[in-house]
Order: structure tokens, then C-alpha cells, then sequence
């Protein structure tokens, strides 16, 4: 370990250490762009006095989080107010635009930014539920018209359309929505870890 490093970082701590979490909706389709240019920024932040370490944080498709920690209130006004980081956030046009900021003093609170809580998973896109409830309708409803259907056209159309509905439904809501459900589960909703990868592996 490098002891010189590791003697900074306790001091930053003695000097009460500022940590800074940004927030930014990265454009769709740019996330591999905006994860490089997070990472350039931090190692060029890594250059300036006072900095102790920082991180690029994905939660959800296009919500992401930069964050920074130096040793002092002083030193992270030098880099947010420096001619460096003006460039730095020029270049991030196109990519995506920051959508709040959060500062916290002391040493609790860089581990606490690093166990970002993921949110909730986004509702699944309308054509992806759209597909799903076709596979778990269509079915029943073509077996029913095959076999049953034929044996009840002196029924009156009324009844008829009703027990096609109640059979129907009761096949899709308790037998055949569940499995889908556990069967689409990934496709549906992506793991928060499995988004991680995949821009890690497109930044590559």
C-alpha cells in the first residue's frame, strides 16, 4: 500500500473531507460515451490538490452518479471553479445534462456514497408488456374457439362471450401470467449489476 497516499487521505479526514454526488440523466444510447467521460474527469480531478478518491455510479438506465471527495471545502472550489473542469463540462454536451447535486461534509458520509441504494425498477416498456400479455392471452383463446366454441353456437352469444371471458381470464391470471412473468423477469426488468456490466463492457 502506498503509505504516502494512505497518510493523505487520513489527514484529508482530520481536515474534515468534502464529498460531492452529482446527478445526471445521461442521453440514451450515450451511456458508454458519458461512463468515459466520468472517469476522465476523475482522473484528471486526481491531479488536483486536496483530492482523496471518486467514482462513477450507474442507477437505472439513465440516471447516473460523479462523485468526487477532496480534503477541504477550499480545495473543491479550486477544482469546481477551475478553467480544467469548465472544459471538462463543455465536452459534456450531447451526452447528458445533471439533474441535481449533493454535497456532504465529514468522513461518513464517502461510505455512504459508496452503497447508493439502486431505485426501483423502471416499469417495463408498453410494446415489451404488450408482448407478454399476447403469449399468455392468445392461447387459451385459440384453444377455446377450437374445442369449445363449436358445441355452444345455439348458446346465446351474451353467455357465450361471458364464459369464453371468465375461462380465459382465469387461465392467464392464475396459470399461465405467473409463469411468464418469472420467465421474462430479466427481459422485463434488466438487473441494476447487469446494466453495470453491459455499459463497462460498450466503454471498453
Amino acid at each position: 500500500m502506498n503509505v504516502t497516499w494512505l497518510l493523505s487521505v487520513l489527514d484529508g479526514v482530520s481536515r474534515n473531507p468534502v464529498t460531492v454526488t452529482v446527478a445526471y440523466h445521461v442521453v440514451p444510447g450515450r451511456e458508454a460515451d458519458f461512463h468515459s467521460w466520468g472517469w476522465a474527469v476523475l482522473r484528471e480531478s486526481a491531479q488536483q490538490q486536496g483530492f482523496l478518491g471518486g467514482g462513477v455510479l450507474v442507477d437505472g438506465e439513465a440516471d447516473w452518479h460523479v462523485v468526487y471527495r477532496f480534503d477541504s471545502d477550499g480545495s473543491i472550489r479550486a477544482w469546481e471553479n477551475s478553467v480544467t473542469w469548465a472544459e471538462w463540462a463543455a465536452r459534456l454536451e450531447g451526452l447528458g445534462r445533471e439533474t441535481g447535486r449533493r454535497t456532504m461534509n465529514g468522513s461518513k458520509a464517502w461510505f455512504d456514497s459508496q452503497a447508493v441504494t439502486p431505485a426501483a425498477p423502471r416499469p417495463p416498456p408498453k410494446w415489451k408488456l404488450w408482448f407478454v400479455n399476447m403469449s399468455a392471452v392468445f392461447p387459451p383463446v385459440l384453444l377455446f374457439n377450437l374445442t369449445v366454441l363449436p358445441y355452444l353456437e345455439s348458446v346465446n352469444p351474451l353467455f357465450r362471450t361471458l364464459l369464453l371471458c371468465l375461462c380465459v381470464t382465469a387461465i392467464v391470471t392464475w396459470i399461465l401470467m405467473p409463469r411468464l412473468q418469472r420467465f421474462f423477469k430479466k427481459w422485463l426488468y434488466p438487473p441494476l449489476q447487469a446494466l453495470r456490466g453491459r455499459h463497462k463492457r460498450r466503454a471498453a
